[in-house]
This record gives C-alpha cells, sequence and structure tokens, in this order.
C-alpha cells in the first residue's frame, strides 16, 4: 500500500482533522481514503434510505472548506490511474 497524502482540513485545530489520501497502490485502480467525523445517527438514517451501509462502511462527514482538498484527491487518484 502506498498512500499518497493529499491534505488535512485547512482550518484543523489537530483534534478534528478531516484529510484525504489515495492509495496509488490499489489494483485495479487507486481509491480515494476520508477521515472525517462520524455522521450522527439521524443523517446515517437518511443516508441508508438510499444506499444500505453494511459494518463495513461508514458515513462520514467533511466539512466544505475540504472542497478543494477532495478535488485534488480526485485529480491524484486518477492521474494515478493514467499512469498505469
Amino acid at each position: 500500500m502506498a498512500l499518497l497524502f493529499i491534505g488535512i482540513d485547512p482550518d484543523t485545530d489537530l483534534d478534528h482533522c478531516p484529510a484525504a489520501w489515495v492509495d496509488i497502490d490499489k489494483k485495479p485502480e487507486p481509491d480515494i481514503l476520508f477521515q472525517g467525523w462520524l455522521a450522527d445517527e439521524a443523517t446515517q438514517a437518511e443516508c441508508r434510505k438510499n444506499s444500505p451501509d453494511p459494518d463495513t462502511e461508514a458515513v462520514i462527514r467533511m466539512p466544505y472548506r475540504m472542497i478543494d482538498v477532495i478535488r485534488k484527491a480526485c485529480d491524484a487518484a486518477e492521474e494515478a490511474a493514467r499512469l498505469r
């Protein structure tokens, strides 16, 4: 596994630090990994209306200020896939 660190919440207080990485070695394509706040039960229940979440998945909340970091993660994943 080769995790490429993309970025962390620009307003982090180091106790609450949403972040993003790309697993550039993941086959067949790279994966994007997010660290965020676990969504509250009401939000999770609303999300389950469209997509059930098994024990191996979680609904996380990413702050708006992470949009640029998320875009960079998407771009890095696309580039890693293109280079294969």
